[in-house]
C-alpha cells in the first residue's frame, strides 16, 4: 500500500519525541496499519540534521507553507504553538487537502470554530488528543466511549505546573515563589509562567472538554479564571484541619441548558481520587447521567507523553485515509461542526457551593459575633470554625467553613465585612467542591 507521508510542523520538544517514535515504533505501526507512517518533511527555522534521530538535511526545511501544499503529504502536524502562523497554516493544509493534527489547545480554544468550521467544509479530519491531559486520551473517550452517554460536569486538574506547586507546598511546606523557582529551574514551569499560574491554560483546556462533553461552545474569555498565587501555606493547612486538600480544577458543569465553565483554586475532600494526584500529572474526573463517575489520570506534558497522543491522532487518520474514505467524518469534537451552538453560560455569582473563609481579626471580644451577623444577613450559614487560642498580636485568624450558598451572596457579605472594617485586611475565601 501507499504510505501515509507527513509533513511535521515545529521540531521542539513534542515534535523531537514525534520523530523518535515514528522511527522507534515504525515496525509497529507499519503491522498495525498494513503500510508504513513516513516523515517526508520537517518544517522548524533553527533545526539541523541529525543523522542519529534520522533527520537529514533532505528532510529539513524553512518553508513553512510550501511544505503543507506538497503534493505528496498526507497528513500536517501542527507543532508550532502560538495563533499564528499555526492557524494560517493548517487552513492551507486543508485547502490543499491534508488530515491535521495538533497539540496547539490556545489556537483551538480561541478560533476553533475558525479550524473546525474550515475542516467541515473541506472535509478533512482534525486530531488535537495532544491538546487536553498530554497522554491521557481524554478527547477520544468524550467523543468516542462516553458518547452514549449524558454527562453531567466534568473536573479537570490539567495543568501539571499548578498542580506540582501545589502539591509540592502541601508537602514540603514550601511557600509558592519558592516552589515557583524550583519548578522553573528543573523545566516544569516557563521562564513566564502567567498563563499556568494565572489559570489561563486551563482555561483553554476548558473550553474543549467542554464542547466536548456537552455540544456547546466556549471562549476561554466566558471561563471565570482564577489562579494559585494568592493560596498561601496558612490556607492549605487549614484546609488540611477541615479535611481538605487545594487542587487548582477546572470545572464545567451542565445546569438545566446552562453551563457552569470555571477554573479556580478548589478545596477538595482529602479523601477523594482527585485529591491524591500529586505532582506534574493531570486527572479528569466526570460525573455521567448513566455510567457515574469515572476518572482519566496520567502525565499531563512533556515530550513522550504528548508525542504518544499525537501519534495516536496520525494512526486514526491514517486508518480513515487507508479504508478509502474520500472525505473525513465531521466529528472530530463528538458532533457534527452544525449542530454545536453557542453555550449558555451560567454566571459566577449564580454558582451554588460551600466556601472557606478566612478573616485576619482583631482580638477583642465582639469580633467573632460581627463577622457572623453580618454573614447571616446575607444567608450564609456557617458549619464549623477554626478559632487560634487568644496570642499577644495585633490580629488572629478567624477560618470557617459554610453550608452552601450563592456566590453572589457571599461577596455582598465580604463586601459589607471590608466597608465597616470588622477585620485587618482582605477575607480570604476559596470554594469547596465536596460532593464530586
Amino acid at each position: 500500500m501507499k504510505p501515509i507521508r507527513i509533513g511535521l510542523l515545529g521540531c521542539g520538544t513534542v515534535g523531537g519525541g514525534v520523530v523518535k517514535l515514528l522511527r522507534r515504533n515504525a515496525a509497529m505501526l507499519a503491522a498495525r496499519l498494513g503500510t508504513r507512517v513516513e516523515l517526508a518533511g520537517v518544517a522548524d527555522r533553527s533545526l539541523e540534521p541529525d543523522a542519529s534521530q534520522g533527520l537529514t538535511a533532505d528532510l529539513i526545511t524553512r518553508d513553512s507553507e510550501g511544505l503543507v501544499t506538497r503534493a505528496d503529504i498526507d497528513v500536517v502536524v501542527e507543532l508550532f504553538g502560538g495563533l499564528e502562523p499555526a492557524q494560517s497554516l493548517i487552513l492551507k493544509a486543508f485547502a490543499a487537502g491534508k488530515d491535521v493534527v495538533t497539540a496547539n489547545k490556545a489556537l483551538l480554544a480561541e478560533h476553533g470554530d475558525r479550524i473546525f468550521k474550515a475542516a467541515a467544509k473541506s472535509g478533512r479530519f482534525v486530531g488535537f488528543e495532544a491538546s487536553v491531559g498530554g497522554g491521557i486520551p481524554i478527547i477520544r473517550t468524550l467523543r468516542e466511549a462516553l458518547a452514549g452517554d449524558r454527562q453531567r460536569a466534568v473536573y479537570g486538574i490539567v495543568n501539571g505546573t499548578c498542580n506540582y506547586i501545589l502539591s509540592t507546598m502541601t508537602e514540603t511546606g514550601g511557600e509558592f515563589s519558592d516552589v515557583l523557582a524550583q519548578a522553573q529551574r528543573s523545566g516544569l514551569a516557563e521562564a513566564d509562567p502567567t498563563l499556568d499560574v494565572g489559570g489561563h491554560d486551563a482555561a483553554h483546556k476548558l473550553a474543549l472538554l467542554v464542547t466536548l462533553a456537552f455540544g456547546a461552545a466556549l471562549k476561554p474569555s466566558q471561563v471565570h479564571t482564577e489562579g494559585i498565587t494568592r493560596i498561601t501555606l496558612q490556607d492549605l493547612a487549614y484546609a488540611r484541619e477541615f479535611g481538605f486538600t487545594v487542587k487548582l480544577l477546572a470545572i464545567a458543569k451542565g445546569d438545566d441548558g446552562a453551563i457552569e465553565a470555571r477554573v479556580h483554586p478548589t478545596m477538595v475532600p482529602s479523601r477523594h481520587l482527585l485529591a491524591s494526584v500529586g505532582g506534574a500529572y493531570n486527572a479528569i474526573y466526570i460525573q455521567g447521567e448513566a455510567l457515574g463517575a469515572t476518572m482519566y489520570f496520567g502525565l499531563g506534558a512533556g515530550e513522550m507523553p504528548t508525542a504518544t497522543a499525537v501519534v495516536a491522532d496520525i494512526l486514526e487518520i491514517a486508518r480513515m485515509r487507508l479504508a478509502g474514505a474520500t472525505e473525513a467524518s465531521d466529528h472530530a469534537l463528538g458532533y457534527p461542526y452544525s449542530a454545536i451552538k453557542p453555550a449558555k453560560v451560567k454566571p459566577i455569582d449564580r454558582i451554588a457551593c460551600e466556601y472557606y473563609l478566612r478573616f485576619m481579626a482583631e482580638d477583642k471580644p465582639g469580633v467573632l459575633g460581627r463577622i457572623a451577623s453580618v454573614l447571616g444577613r446575607h444567608k450564609i450559614s456557617i458549619a464549623s470554625m477554626i478559632q487560634q487560642e487568644r496570642a499577644p498580636q495585633v490580629s488572629v485568624p478567624v477560618v470557617m467553613r459554610t453550608h452552601e450558598s450563592q456566590e453572589r451572596d457571599l461577596k455582598l457579605a465580604l463586601a459589607e465585612i471590608r466597608r465597616r472594617k470588622i477585620v485587618k485586611a482582605e477575607p480570604v475565601f476559596i470554594r469547596i467542591e465536596e460532593r464530586l
